[in-house]
Protein backbone atom coordinates (compact mmCIF):
# COMPACT_ATOMS: atom_id res chain seq x y z
CA UNK A 1 0.00 0.00 0.00
CA UNK A 2 1.55 3.40 -0.67
CA UNK A 3 2.93 5.23 2.51
CA UNK A 4 1.86 9.09 1.96
CA UNK A 5 -1.34 10.83 1.27
CA UNK A 6 0.79 12.06 -1.70
CA UNK A 7 1.36 8.80 -3.19
CA UNK A 8 -1.98 7.95 -3.42
CA UNK A 9 -2.15 11.88 -5.32
CA UNK A 10 -0.47 10.95 -7.30
CA UNK A 11 -1.58 7.29 -8.48
CA UNK A 12 -4.85 8.60 -9.03
CA UNK A 13 -3.61 11.42 -11.29
CA UNK A 14 -1.61 8.81 -13.33
CA UNK A 15 -4.87 6.62 -13.14
CA UNK A 16 -7.05 9.63 -14.50
CA UNK A 17 -4.56 10.18 -16.84
CA UNK A 18 -4.86 6.83 -18.36
CA UNK A 19 -8.94 7.08 -18.25
CA UNK A 20 -8.70 10.36 -20.02
CA UNK A 21 -6.66 9.08 -22.70
CA UNK A 22 -9.03 5.88 -23.39
CA UNK A 23 -11.69 7.97 -23.56
CA UNK A 24 -9.66 10.35 -26.24
CA UNK A 25 -8.62 7.54 -28.43
CA UNK A 26 -12.11 5.94 -28.60
CA UNK A 27 -13.79 9.09 -29.28
CA UNK A 28 -11.48 10.28 -31.84
CA UNK A 29 -12.00 6.68 -33.60
CA UNK A 30 -15.66 6.64 -33.50
CA UNK A 31 -16.32 10.25 -35.04
CA UNK A 32 -14.29 9.32 -38.25
CA UNK A 33 -16.88 6.21 -38.62
CA UNK A 34 -18.93 8.06 -40.95
CA UNK A 35 -15.44 8.42 -43.31
CA UNK A 36 -14.06 5.14 -43.19
CA UNK A 37 -17.57 3.82 -43.55
CA UNK A 38 -17.61 5.78 -47.11
CA UNK A 39 -13.87 4.35 -47.82
CA UNK A 40 -14.83 0.75 -47.09
CA UNK A 41 -18.32 1.60 -49.21
CA UNK A 42 -20.10 -0.83 -46.42
CA UNK A 43 -23.45 -1.44 -45.86
CA UNK A 44 -25.00 -0.40 -42.51
CA UNK A 45 -24.92 -4.68 -41.58
CA UNK A 46 -21.63 -4.81 -42.81
CA UNK A 47 -20.37 -2.15 -40.52
CA UNK A 48 -22.01 -3.36 -37.76
CA UNK A 49 -20.36 -6.87 -38.41
CA UNK A 50 -17.11 -4.97 -39.10
CA UNK A 51 -17.48 -3.07 -35.53
CA UNK A 52 -18.11 -6.53 -33.90
CA UNK A 53 -14.48 -7.58 -34.40
CA UNK A 54 -14.02 -4.57 -31.34
CA UNK A 55 -16.73 -6.41 -29.81
CA UNK A 56 -14.77 -9.95 -29.48
CA UNK A 57 -11.22 -8.59 -29.30
CA UNK A 58 -12.70 -7.02 -25.97
CA UNK A 59 -14.67 -9.61 -24.61
CA UNK A 60 -11.63 -11.98 -25.21
CA UNK A 61 -9.38 -10.25 -23.73
CA UNK A 62 -11.19 -8.76 -20.38
CA UNK A 63 -11.44 -12.41 -19.53
CA UNK A 64 -7.76 -13.06 -19.83
CA UNK A 65 -6.51 -9.55 -18.20
CA UNK A 66 -8.29 -10.43 -14.61
CA UNK A 67 -5.29 -12.75 -14.64
CA UNK A 68 -2.47 -10.99 -16.22
CA UNK A 69 -4.01 -8.44 -13.28
CA UNK A 70 -3.16 -11.19 -10.63
CA UNK A 71 -0.29 -12.43 -11.86
CA UNK A 72 1.43 -9.14 -12.98
CA UNK A 73 -0.14 -6.60 -11.17
CA UNK A 74 -2.42 -3.69 -12.59
CA UNK A 75 0.14 -0.93 -13.62
CA UNK A 76 2.19 -2.92 -15.92
CA UNK A 77 -0.56 -4.66 -17.80
CA UNK A 78 -2.62 -1.13 -17.99
CA UNK A 79 0.67 0.63 -19.76
CA UNK A 80 1.29 -2.22 -22.30
CA UNK A 81 -1.90 -2.05 -23.13
CA UNK A 82 -2.03 1.77 -23.52
CA UNK A 83 1.06 1.56 -25.93
CA UNK A 84 -1.26 -1.34 -28.25
CA UNK A 85 -4.47 0.92 -27.79
CA UNK A 86 -2.58 4.05 -29.57
CA UNK A 87 -0.60 1.85 -32.22
CA UNK A 88 -3.87 0.21 -33.25
CA UNK A 89 -6.11 3.49 -33.79
CA UNK A 90 -4.09 4.22 -36.79
CA UNK A 91 -5.01 0.65 -38.46
CA UNK A 92 -8.61 1.19 -39.79
CA UNK A 93 -8.09 4.56 -42.52
CA UNK A 94 -5.24 1.39 -43.98
CA UNK A 95 -8.27 -0.61 -44.74
CA UNK A 96 -10.58 -0.64 -48.01
CA UNK A 97 -13.11 -3.41 -47.23
CA UNK A 98 -15.32 -4.21 -44.14
CA UNK A 99 -13.41 -7.66 -43.62
CA UNK A 100 -10.15 -5.58 -43.29
CA UNK A 101 -11.76 -3.23 -41.33
CA UNK A 102 -13.48 -5.93 -38.82
CA UNK A 103 -9.40 -7.67 -38.46
CA UNK A 104 -8.08 -4.12 -37.68
CA UNK A 105 -10.58 -3.41 -35.21
CA UNK A 106 -10.09 -6.56 -33.57
CA UNK A 107 -7.04 -5.64 -32.64
CA UNK A 108 -8.41 -2.48 -31.38
CA UNK A 109 -10.42 -4.34 -29.05
CA UNK A 110 -7.99 -6.32 -27.88
CA UNK A 111 -6.04 -3.50 -26.36
CA UNK A 112 -9.29 -1.04 -25.68
CA UNK A 113 -10.28 -4.75 -23.65
CA UNK A 114 -7.37 -4.99 -21.54
CA UNK A 115 -6.52 -1.58 -20.09
CA UNK A 116 -10.21 -0.96 -18.97
CA UNK A 117 -9.81 -3.83 -16.57
CA UNK A 118 -6.43 -2.90 -15.46
CA UNK A 119 -7.01 0.69 -14.50
CA UNK A 120 -10.66 -0.03 -13.53
CA UNK A 121 -8.61 -3.09 -10.95
CA UNK A 122 -6.22 -0.29 -9.91
CA UNK A 123 -8.70 2.03 -9.48
CA UNK A 124 -10.98 -0.20 -7.21
CA UNK A 125 -8.57 -0.79 -4.68
CA UNK A 126 -7.64 2.72 -4.87
CA UNK A 127 -11.05 3.44 -3.96
CA UNK A 128 -10.91 0.60 -1.16
CA UNK A 129 -8.13 3.07 0.38
CA UNK A 130 -9.18 6.43 0.13
CA UNK A 131 -12.34 5.39 1.67
CA UNK A 132 -14.59 7.46 -0.34
CA UNK A 133 -16.46 6.44 -3.75
CA UNK A 134 -14.61 8.34 -6.45
CA UNK A 135 -14.91 5.97 -9.14
CA UNK A 136 -17.44 8.36 -11.29
CA UNK A 137 -13.87 10.57 -10.97
CA UNK A 138 -12.29 8.63 -12.97
CA UNK A 139 -14.87 7.86 -15.63
CA UNK A 140 -15.50 11.53 -15.27
CA UNK A 141 -11.89 11.49 -16.96
CA UNK A 142 -12.89 8.95 -19.52
CA UNK A 143 -15.60 11.08 -20.83
CA UNK A 144 -13.66 14.05 -20.59
CA UNK A 145 -10.87 12.56 -22.80
CA UNK A 146 -14.16 11.46 -25.02
CA UNK A 147 -15.45 14.63 -25.17
CA UNK A 148 -12.19 16.51 -26.17
CA UNK A 149 -11.26 13.58 -28.92
CA UNK A 150 -14.69 14.11 -30.29
CA UNK A 151 -14.66 17.89 -30.03
CA UNK A 152 -11.18 18.05 -32.08
CA UNK A 153 -12.23 15.35 -34.16
CA UNK A 154 -15.54 17.66 -35.31
CA UNK A 155 -13.30 20.95 -36.24
CA UNK A 156 -10.51 18.72 -38.15
CA UNK A 157 -13.05 16.39 -40.00
CA UNK A 158 -13.36 19.29 -42.99
CA UNK A 159 -9.06 19.05 -43.49
CA UNK A 160 -7.78 15.89 -42.51
CA UNK A 161 -7.72 12.95 -43.69
CA UNK A 162 -9.05 10.13 -41.49
CA UNK A 163 -5.48 8.93 -42.30
CA UNK A 164 -3.45 11.64 -40.60
CA UNK A 165 -6.23 12.27 -37.91
CA UNK A 166 -5.63 9.46 -36.25
CA UNK A 167 -1.93 9.04 -36.91
CA UNK A 168 -1.77 12.16 -35.19
CA UNK A 169 -4.17 10.26 -32.10
CA UNK A 170 -1.56 8.00 -32.45
CA UNK A 171 1.96 10.03 -31.68
CA UNK A 172 -0.22 11.71 -29.27
CA UNK A 173 -1.63 8.56 -27.28
CA UNK A 174 2.49 7.52 -26.91
CA UNK A 175 3.46 10.61 -25.39
CA UNK A 176 0.64 11.02 -22.96
CA UNK A 177 1.67 6.87 -22.08
CA UNK A 178 5.46 7.91 -22.03
CA UNK A 179 4.79 10.45 -19.16
CA UNK A 180 1.59 8.73 -17.47
CA UNK A 181 2.86 5.32 -17.77
CA UNK A 182 6.44 6.39 -15.85
CA UNK A 183 4.57 7.96 -13.28
CA UNK A 184 2.16 4.74 -12.52
CA UNK A 185 5.20 2.41 -12.68
CA UNK A 186 6.49 4.15 -10.07
CA UNK A 187 3.65 3.94 -7.99
CA UNK A 188 3.22 0.98 -5.64
CA UNK A 189 -0.83 -0.51 -5.99
CA UNK A 190 -3.19 0.27 -3.68
CA UNK A 191 -4.28 -2.19 -1.65
CA UNK A 192 -6.89 -2.54 1.43
CA UNK A 193 -5.22 -2.73 4.53
CA UNK A 194 -6.92 -6.02 5.55
CA UNK A 195 -5.91 -7.90 2.13
CA UNK A 196 -3.90 -10.85 3.13
CA UNK A 197 -0.85 -12.40 0.82
CA UNK A 198 -2.73 -15.11 0.08
CA UNK A 199 -5.81 -13.11 -1.43
CA UNK A 200 -3.19 -10.94 -3.63
CA UNK A 201 -1.24 -13.99 -4.93
CA UNK A 202 -4.03 -16.73 -5.37
CA UNK A 203 -7.11 -16.74 -7.15
CA UNK A 204 -9.80 -17.97 -4.92
CA UNK A 205 -13.04 -19.07 -6.53
CA UNK A 206 -15.98 -16.99 -5.05
CA UNK A 207 -19.23 -18.55 -3.28
CA UNK A 208 -22.12 -19.00 -5.49
CA UNK A 209 -24.04 -15.82 -4.32
CA UNK A 210 -20.91 -13.91 -4.74
CA UNK A 211 -21.09 -14.50 -8.39
CA UNK A 212 -24.12 -14.15 -8.91
CA UNK A 213 -24.04 -10.58 -7.37
CA UNK A 214 -20.67 -9.83 -9.52
CA UNK A 215 -23.20 -11.28 -12.76
CA UNK A 216 -25.85 -9.01 -11.78
CA UNK A 217 -23.58 -5.64 -11.42
CA UNK A 218 -22.26 -6.68 -14.67
CA UNK A 219 -25.82 -6.89 -16.56
CA UNK A 220 -26.42 -3.74 -15.30
CA UNK A 221 -23.44 -2.16 -16.68
CA UNK A 222 -24.81 -4.07 -19.73
CA UNK A 223 -27.74 -2.27 -20.19
CA UNK A 224 -25.58 0.96 -19.96
CA UNK A 225 -22.85 0.94 -21.70
CA UNK A 226 -25.30 -0.44 -24.22
CA UNK A 227 -26.55 3.16 -24.67
CA UNK A 228 -23.31 4.55 -24.37
CA UNK A 229 -21.69 2.23 -27.42
CA UNK A 230 -24.75 3.26 -29.65
CA UNK A 231 -24.39 7.31 -28.97
CA UNK A 232 -20.53 6.37 -30.01
CA UNK A 233 -20.86 4.31 -33.06
CA UNK A 234 -24.22 5.80 -34.68
CA UNK A 235 -25.20 9.07 -33.06
CA UNK A 236 -23.20 11.31 -35.62
CA UNK A 237 -24.90 8.87 -38.22
CA UNK A 238 -28.20 9.54 -37.26
CA UNK A 239 -27.75 13.43 -36.92
CA UNK A 240 -26.06 13.24 -40.62
CA UNK A 241 -28.07 10.79 -42.16
CA UNK A 242 -31.74 11.28 -40.57
CA UNK A 243 -31.56 15.32 -39.78
CA UNK A 244 -29.36 16.47 -42.30
CA UNK A 245 -26.56 17.48 -39.98
CA UNK A 246 -23.51 18.60 -41.43
CA UNK A 247 -20.49 16.50 -40.40
CA UNK A 248 -18.99 18.93 -38.20
CA UNK A 249 -22.29 19.06 -36.89
CA UNK A 250 -23.30 15.51 -36.52
CA UNK A 251 -20.15 14.98 -34.70
CA UNK A 252 -20.52 17.44 -31.90
CA UNK A 253 -23.68 14.81 -31.02
CA UNK A 254 -21.56 12.93 -29.32
CA UNK A 255 -19.32 15.79 -28.00
CA UNK A 256 -22.52 16.53 -26.40
CA UNK A 257 -23.57 13.38 -24.68
CA UNK A 258 -19.69 13.18 -23.44
CA UNK A 259 -20.34 16.42 -22.00
CA UNK A 260 -23.53 15.62 -20.24
CA UNK A 261 -21.16 12.68 -19.33
CA UNK A 262 -18.79 13.93 -17.72
CA UNK A 263 -20.64 16.72 -16.34
CA UNK A 264 -22.55 13.83 -14.21
CA UNK A 265 -19.91 11.87 -13.13
CA UNK A 266 -18.01 14.97 -11.56
CA UNK A 267 -21.14 15.09 -9.11
CA UNK A 268 -21.10 11.52 -8.82
CA UNK A 269 -19.49 11.52 -5.42
CA UNK A 270 -21.74 13.48 -3.75
CA UNK A 271 -24.67 12.10 -5.59
CA UNK A 272 -23.75 8.54 -4.16
CA UNK A 273 -22.67 9.65 -0.46
CA UNK A 274 -25.94 11.78 0.06
CA UNK A 275 -28.42 9.48 -1.95
CA UNK A 276 -27.17 6.22 -1.76
CA UNK A 277 -26.49 3.93 -4.87
CA UNK A 278 -29.90 2.55 -5.55
CA UNK A 279 -31.63 6.01 -6.22
CA UNK A 280 -28.30 7.28 -7.99
CA UNK A 281 -29.18 4.56 -10.50
CA UNK A 282 -32.82 4.85 -10.49
CA UNK A 283 -32.65 8.54 -10.90
CA UNK A 284 -30.15 8.27 -13.55
CA UNK A 285 -31.46 5.15 -15.80
CA UNK A 286 -35.33 6.66 -15.69
CA UNK A 287 -33.77 9.98 -16.91
CA UNK A 288 -31.93 8.26 -19.49
CA UNK A 289 -34.86 6.83 -21.15
CA UNK A 290 -36.43 9.92 -21.49
CA UNK A 291 -34.07 11.39 -22.88
CA UNK A 292 -32.86 8.84 -25.39
CA UNK A 293 -36.61 9.02 -26.73
CA UNK A 294 -36.50 12.37 -27.38
CA UNK A 295 -32.83 11.96 -29.09
CA UNK A 296 -33.97 9.16 -31.35
CA UNK A 297 -37.19 10.62 -32.75
CA UNK A 298 -37.05 14.00 -32.26
CA UNK A 299 -37.36 15.24 -36.01
CA UNK A 300 -34.78 18.52 -35.61
CA UNK A 301 -31.00 18.68 -34.96
CA UNK A 302 -31.52 20.32 -31.54
CA UNK A 303 -33.69 18.62 -30.06
CA UNK A 304 -32.15 15.12 -30.82
CA UNK A 305 -28.95 17.09 -29.45
CA UNK A 306 -30.88 18.24 -26.28
CA UNK A 307 -31.96 14.33 -25.72
CA UNK A 308 -28.16 12.89 -26.47
CA UNK A 309 -27.28 15.50 -23.46
CA UNK A 310 -29.89 14.29 -20.80
CA UNK A 311 -29.23 10.69 -21.92
CA UNK A 312 -25.57 11.07 -21.26
CA UNK A 313 -26.38 12.68 -17.68
CA UNK A 314 -28.52 9.79 -16.70
CA UNK A 315 -26.17 7.32 -18.00
CA UNK A 316 -23.40 8.81 -16.07
CA UNK A 317 -22.73 7.15 -12.85
CA UNK A 318 -24.55 3.65 -13.55
CA UNK A 319 -21.65 1.84 -15.15
CA UNK A 320 -18.89 3.21 -12.52
CA UNK A 321 -21.14 2.11 -9.47
CA UNK A 322 -21.76 -1.45 -11.17
CA UNK A 323 -17.82 -1.78 -11.84
CA UNK A 324 -16.61 -0.39 -8.41
CA UNK A 325 -19.12 -3.06 -6.55
CA UNK A 326 -18.41 -5.88 -8.91
CA UNK A 327 -14.27 -5.24 -8.23
CA UNK A 328 -14.91 -4.31 -4.36
CA UNK A 329 -16.39 -8.28 -4.06
CA UNK A 330 -14.79 -9.49 -6.32
CA UNK A 331 -11.38 -8.10 -6.80
CA UNK A 332 -9.68 -8.12 -10.68
CA UNK A 333 -11.76 -10.85 -11.63
CA UNK A 334 -14.97 -9.09 -10.54
CA UNK A 335 -14.00 -6.27 -12.15
CA UNK A 336 -13.40 -8.81 -15.23
CA UNK A 337 -16.55 -10.50 -15.34
CA UNK A 338 -18.93 -7.15 -14.69
CA UNK A 339 -16.78 -5.28 -17.37
CA UNK A 340 -16.82 -8.41 -19.91
CA UNK A 341 -20.61 -7.68 -19.64
CA UNK A 342 -20.50 -4.30 -19.15
CA UNK A 343 -18.19 -3.49 -22.23
CA UNK A 344 -19.65 -6.27 -24.19
CA UNK A 345 -22.94 -4.50 -24.04
CA UNK A 346 -21.10 -1.30 -25.33
CA UNK A 347 -19.49 -2.93 -28.15
CA UNK A 348 -22.04 -5.15 -28.76
CA UNK A 349 -24.49 -2.72 -29.05
CA UNK A 350 -23.56 -1.00 -32.22
CA UNK A 351 -23.47 -4.05 -34.27
CA UNK A 352 -26.85 -5.12 -32.87
CA UNK A 353 -28.43 -1.29 -33.81
CA UNK A 354 -26.78 -1.59 -37.40
CA UNK A 355 -28.68 -4.81 -38.13
CA UNK A 356 -31.86 -3.49 -36.75
CA UNK A 357 -31.18 -0.03 -38.66
CA UNK A 358 -31.44 -2.26 -41.42
CA UNK A 359 -34.50 -4.41 -40.89
CA UNK A 360 -36.57 -1.00 -39.55
CA UNK A 361 -34.46 2.34 -39.84
CA UNK A 362 -32.09 4.00 -37.09
CA UNK A 363 -34.18 6.38 -35.23
CA UNK A 364 -36.36 3.11 -34.26
CA UNK A 365 -33.19 1.37 -33.87
CA UNK A 366 -31.94 4.00 -31.29
CA UNK A 367 -34.97 3.47 -29.07
CA UNK A 368 -33.39 0.24 -27.79
CA UNK A 369 -30.91 2.29 -25.93
CA UNK A 370 -33.95 3.55 -24.05
CA UNK A 371 -35.15 -0.19 -23.00
CA UNK A 372 -32.47 -1.21 -21.57
CA UNK A 373 -31.80 1.65 -19.66
CA UNK A 374 -35.29 0.92 -17.76
CA UNK A 375 -34.23 -2.64 -17.33
CA UNK A 376 -31.15 -1.67 -15.72
CA UNK A 377 -33.46 0.37 -13.28
CA UNK A 378 -35.57 -2.57 -12.87
CA UNK A 379 -32.54 -5.00 -11.92
CA UNK A 380 -31.55 -2.01 -9.33
CA UNK A 381 -34.75 -1.73 -7.77
CA UNK A 382 -34.52 -6.33 -7.95
CA UNK A 383 -31.35 -5.67 -5.95
CA UNK A 384 -31.75 -2.90 -3.56
CA UNK A 385 -31.53 -4.78 -0.43
CA UNK A 386 -28.89 -6.72 -1.80
CA UNK A 387 -25.93 -6.76 1.12
CA UNK A 388 -22.58 -7.34 0.69
CA UNK A 389 -22.32 -11.21 -1.33
CA UNK A 390 -20.01 -13.60 0.58
CA UNK A 391 -21.87 -11.87 4.19
CA UNK A 392 -22.40 -15.34 6.00
CA UNK A 393 -22.22 -13.23 9.07
CA UNK A 394 -24.52 -10.47 8.12
CA UNK A 395 -27.27 -9.59 10.30
CA UNK A 396 -30.63 -8.53 8.12
CA UNK A 397 -31.20 -4.66 10.40
CA UNK A 398 -27.59 -5.00 12.26
CA UNK A 399 -24.65 -2.11 10.71
CA UNK A 400 -21.78 -4.13 11.00
CA UNK A 401 -20.91 -7.91 9.73
CA UNK A 402 -18.16 -10.82 10.82
CA UNK A 403 -18.44 -11.71 7.46
CA UNK A 404 -15.18 -12.26 5.04
CA UNK A 405 -16.66 -9.92 1.97
CA UNK A 406 -17.70 -7.31 4.35
CA UNK A 407 -14.64 -7.20 6.79
CA UNK A 408 -12.55 -6.73 2.99
CA UNK A 409 -15.23 -3.44 2.38
CA UNK A 410 -14.95 -2.19 6.23
CA UNK A 411 -10.94 -1.04 4.79
CA UNK A 412 -13.02 1.15 3.09
CA UNK A 413 -14.93 2.63 6.26
CA UNK A 414 -18.62 2.30 5.87
CA UNK A 415 -21.15 0.16 6.74
CA UNK A 416 -21.35 -2.11 4.08
CA UNK A 417 -24.11 -3.92 5.20
CA UNK A 418 -26.64 -1.24 4.67
CA UNK A 419 -25.96 -1.41 0.74
CA UNK A 420 -28.48 1.31 -0.20
CA UNK A 421 -26.45 4.34 0.90
CA UNK A 422 -22.95 5.21 -0.97
CA UNK A 423 -19.59 4.68 0.89
CA UNK A 424 -20.27 6.57 4.49
CA UNK A 425 -18.00 7.03 6.34
CA UNK A 426 -17.91 5.38 9.88
CA UNK A 427 -17.40 7.42 13.24
CA UNK A 428 -15.94 4.05 14.46
CA UNK A 429 -11.94 3.46 14.64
Amino acid sequence: MPGSRDDLTRLRIALTAFFALDGFVFAGWVVRIPAIKEQTGASASALGLALLGVSAGAVVTMTLTGRLVRRYGSHPVTVACAVLLCLSIALPPLTHSALALGAVLLVFGSAYGGINVAFNSAAVDLVAVLGRPIMPSFHAAFSLGGMVGAGLGGLVAGALSPTRHLLALTVTGLLVTLVAGRALLRCEPAAPPDRTPEEDGTPRRPDRRTRRLVVTFGLIALCTAYGEGAMADWGALHLEQDLDASPGLAAAGYSCFALAMTVGRLTGTTLLERLGRTATVVAGGTTAVAGMLLGSLAPSVWAALFGFAITGLGLANIFPVAIERAGALGGPSGVATASTLGYGGMLLGPPAIGFMADWFSLPAALTSVAVLAAVAVLVAVATRRAAVPGCAGHRPGTETCAGEACRRVRSMRHTPCHEDRGVRRDPGP
